[in-house]
């Protein structure tokens, strides 16, 4: 397993939308267990193959407390949405940032699994907030596309300073 690097925003990359999944292979799985082991280090609770320059429509998460309950959605589509919640959001993308984000409260949706196994899970709570975000990732949106221009704008000022600041320090 490797950790890979994480792409952050403004970055155009995370703008691409992502492509379907053709088959379920040792390559995929692989890619599967890289993502959760950089998710895991991060540390996140999901991760879009997206935000690793991989545009292929692929998602990981685990919620749990304790990190055991892993979750792979390959070719991710959402079939029903209901009720609103507002939480939270931060993202591997935009590190330290943390703003509050409007998502369905309750989802259906209709996936492949790490065996290539078409399912059906209906989610609620943070795991269907997760899946929405990770959902987002493969569309190329981010979080902080449902945030006003302004807000949007100064984290994005912000993150490119620090980014100038350590490229400095390393230089």
């Amino acid at each position: 397993m490797a950790k890979l690097t994480i792409l952050e925003f403004p970055d155009p990359r995370l703008r691409k939308k992502a492509v379907p999944v053709d088959n379920v292979d040792d390559e995929l799985r692989a890619l599967i267990d890289d993502m959760f082991e950089t998710m895991y280090a991060a540390p996140g609770i999901g991760l879009a193959a997206t935000q690793v320059d991989v545009h292929r429509r692929l998602l990981v998460a685990d919620v749990s407390a304790d990190k055991d309950d892993p979750h792979v959605f390959v070719n991710p589509e959402i079939l029903e949405k209901d009720g609103v919640t507002v939480t939270e959001e931060g993202c591997l993308s935009v590190p330290g940032y943390f703003e509050e984000v409007k998502r369905a409260e309750h989802i259906r949706v209709r996936y492949l699994d790490r065996a290539g196994h078409e399912c059906e899970g209906e989610f609620e709570g943070l795991l269907a907030v997760c899946v929405q975000h990770e959902i987002d990732h493969l569309d190329g949106r981010l979080f902080v596309d449902y945030l006003s221009e302004a807000k949007r704008s100064r984290i994005r000022k912000k993150l490119e300073k620090e980014r100038r600041q350590q490229a400095a320090v390393v230089a």
